[in-house]
C-alpha cells in the first residue's frame, strides 16, 4: 500500500460487543472509520462515519463499497446469540456472506484485511491451542464454519494478491456484553441482590477483557502480519475464580452459587491460548489485568439502572 494513501477502513458489526470497541483504538492510529450498520440504529460515536447496509443483501452491500472504497476492511459480523450460537445454521450464511464481501471488497480496490476468527477452531482436546502446533480439528458446527472460512480466505487472498490476518479470540467479558453471557449475567444477579448460579467453575480458560480483544484485532490489521493468530491473554484462570473475584469486587461473594447449575458433559477442561505469535511477531500484549477489567465492566452495568434487574 502506499504510506501517503489515507487508510479507510470499513468495519462489520461496528456496533456489537467486539466492533464498538474497535472503533476508538482506529481512529486513534490514524484510520478514516466507515462503519456497517443494518438492522440496528448507529452507535454514537465522534468521527465514525455510518453506513446502513444488510450483509445478507449484496445490492446494498456492493453500494456501500463502492461509495467506501475502504483500503482496509475489518470484518467482525457474525451470528452471536449466546446459548445458540454453537449450532445454529445461520453459521454456514455467514461463511457465504463473508466471501461475499471479500469479493466486493477485492472488487472495490481494497487491499489489507482482518477477520475475527475463534478459539472454537481448535481441537479443545489439546488443552493449550498453538496456531501452529494444535490440529484445528473443531467438534462444534460453528467452529467448523469458522475454521473453514479461515482456509478459504487464506486461499482467496493468496490468489488475488490481497493482504489477510485471522485473529482467533478466545473468552472475553466487559462493556456492552449481551446480557446473558457468564460475567455479565453474574454481575446483573449481584446488582440485583440475587443469587448468581453458576456450574462448578473448575474449568480453565483464557479470558481477556474486550477492550484488550478490541485493541488487538485493530494491532492485527494495522500491521503487516499474514495468517492465523491468537489474541488473547495467554493466562489460564479458572472460572470459579473469576465469577468468586466479581462477588468480591462487588461486596457479595455469598451470593454466588458455585455448582448450582450443571457443566456440559463434553465441557473442555482447559482452554488456553499460546500467545508467542502475538507478543512476538505483531508485537501486542493487552493491558488489562483481570481486576481492571471487571471492574470496568462492573461499572458499564452500574451506570445502566434499567439493565440492573437480573431476568
Amino acid at each position: 500500500m502506499n504510506p501517503d494513501e489515507p487508510k479507510r477502513v470499513l468495519v462489520t458489526g461496528a456496533s456489537g460487543f467486539i466492533g464498538y470497541h474497535c472503533l476508538a483504538p482506529l481512529l486513534a492510529r490514524g484510520y478514516e472509520v466507515h462503519a456497517l450498520q443494518s438492522r440496528t440504529s448507529p452507535v454514537e460515536h465522534d468521527g465514525v462515519r455510518w453506513h446502513a447496509a444488510d450483509l445478507s443483501d449484496l445490492e446494498s452491500t456492493r453500494r456501500v463499497m463502492e461509495e467506501v472504497r475502504a483500503t482496509d476492511l475489518l470484518h467482525l459480523a457474525w451470528y452471536v446469540e449466546p446459548g445458540k450460537v454453537i449450532d445454529h445454521l445461520d453459521n454456514a450464511a455467514w461463511v457465504q456472506r463473508t466471501l461475499d464481501l471479500l469479493r466486493l471488497f477485492h472488487a472495490s480496490g481494497g487491499k489489507r484485511l482482518a477477520v475475527c476468527g475463534s478459539c472454537y477452531e481448535y481441537d479443545w482436546r489439546y488443552g493449550y491451542c498453538s496456531e501452529t502446533l494444535t490440529p484445528t480439528e473443531p467438534d462444534t458446527f460453528y467452529g467448523v464454519c469458522k475454521n473453514s472460512l479461515q482456509q478459504m480466505v487464506r486461499w482467496y487472498c493468496k490468489l488475488t494478491g490481497l493482504s489477510s490476518a485471522w485473529g482467533r479470540v478466545f473468552f472475553l467479558y466487559g462493556p456492552r456484553e449481551h446480557p446473558d453471557r457468564l460475567v455479565s449475567s453474574v454481575i446483573r444477579n449481584l446488582l440485583a441482590d440475587r443469587p448468581a448460579p453458576c456450574s462448578h467453575g473448575e474449568q480453565i480458560r483464557d479470558y481477556m477483557s474486550v477492550l484488550d480483544v478490541a485493541d488487538g484485532m485493530v494491532a492485527l490489521l494495522d500491521s503487516d502480519f499474514e495468517g492465523p493468530c491468537n489474541i488473547a491473554c495467554g493466562r489460564p484462570t479458572a472460572i470459579k475464580a473469576i465469577v468468586s473475584r466479581i462477588g468480591e469486587l462487588m461486596g457479595k461473594p455469598d451470593l454466588i452459587r458455585l455448582g448450582a447449575l450443571p457443566a456440559r458433559a463434553n465441557d473442555a477442561p482447559m482452554v488456553v491460548a499460546d500467545i508467542t505469535t502475538m507478543t512476538h511477531r505483531l508485537g501486542w500484549k493487552p493491558r488489562l489485568g483481570l481486576d481492571e477489567g471487571l471492574r470496568a465492566t462492573i461499572g458499564w452495568w452500574s451506570s445502566l439502572p434499567q439493565r440492573r434487574q437480573a431476568p
